[in-house]
């Protein structure tokens, strides 16, 4: 694609910015080479502005390694082993690592980011469709996937996590603020967010599944150990705990929500060590091996 002084004028660039693209690139250039230009002259604001308006390519670019400052690229970026950037790491369509991704603000991609190490990320973690580690998944704010969000170790966000997909991690997830899911959760370890978790499907936790604010769920929700919030917690089926469901003061338990009275007693089940104080709705089944869908 070749950009143009009156293409470019038609996305309302910002002063500074276009001046850059009149005077360094003589007002015109590949789209591509724009990029790289931008990126070399460290105007990696504008880079990825310039992505946004212009959107993804077909390029495939094939690497060994990358070890750069930044790196924004308009097609699909495969590196054959790692990529550390100090800054971005960014494609128009997929990054894909036979290593691990470090990045020091930002990694994103329009489709999939998958890597067979860890994606660590100073900042944000976007990807439109699935993000999936060998290893961990780290972003010290937000993390939001468009797809499946997979790893074999942890996932963490010092923010909020949003996932249009499932959600299948190995040991332990968390969230700094919410964690939102339109499909299912399943950790080997603790689901934790420090405000609300808030699922359409079902979660199924090795560990405790803690929030700091409200938790509900579509379907169910198991955790090997406790259920705790320091608000309401919310299931459209059953609730099963190997420890304790403990609520907020003033706020209550309730499991089948989603279920007809008459079908309580197979669907909207609730087991834990103890019964809840505050159970409001449910079939309360004792402290019996728990089984409940996620």
């Amino acid at each position: 694609m070749q950009l143009t002084k009156k293409f470019v004028k038609a996305k309302n660039p910002c002063t500074s910015g276009y001046r850059w693209f009149l005077r360094d690139q003589n007002g015109q250039g590949d789209y591509q080479e724009v990029l790289d230009a931008l990126v070399a002259d460290n105007r990696i604001d504008d880079a990825c502005w310039l992505l946004d308006q212009f959107g993804p390519t077909d390029e495939v670019l094939t690497l060994d390694s990358v070890d750069v400052n930044a790196i924004v690229f308009a097609g699909t970026l495969v590196v054959r082993l790692g990529i550390h950037a100090d800054t971005v790491v960014r494609a128009g369509r997929c990054i894909q690592s036979g290593g691990g991704i470090k990045a020091g603000t930002d990694i994103v991609a329009g489709e999939n980011i998958q890597a067979e190490g860890s994606i660590i990320s100073g900042g944000h973690i976007r990807a439109e469709g699935d993000i999936i580690a060998g290893w961990g998944i780290q972003a010290e704010s937000r993390l939001e996937c468009g797809g499946r969000l997979h790893a074999k170790w942890d996932a963490a966000a010092g923010q909020g996590i949003s996932v249009s997909g499932n959600i299948r991690i190995g040991q332990s997830l968390s969230a700094g603020g919410s964690i939102k899911c339109d499909q299912g959760i399943k950790a080997g370890g603790q689901v934790k967010a420090q405000h609300d978790i808030v699922v359409e499907c079902g979660i199924q936790a090795g560990e405790s599944i803690v929030a700091g604010n409200h938790i509900e769920t579509g379907w169910g929700m198991l955790a090997g150990c406790d259920i705790v919030a320091e608000g309401s917690i919310k299931a459209g089926e059953g609730l099963a705990a190997a420890g304790k469901i403990e609520p907020g003061a003033g706020h209550g338990v309730y499991a089948g929500l989603r279920v007809r009275l008459d079908a309580w007693a197979v669907a909207a089940r609730v087991v834990a060590r103890t019964r809840p104080d505050q159970l409001v709705s449910g079939f309360w089944c004792g402290s019996e091996s728990p089984l409940c869908p996620a």
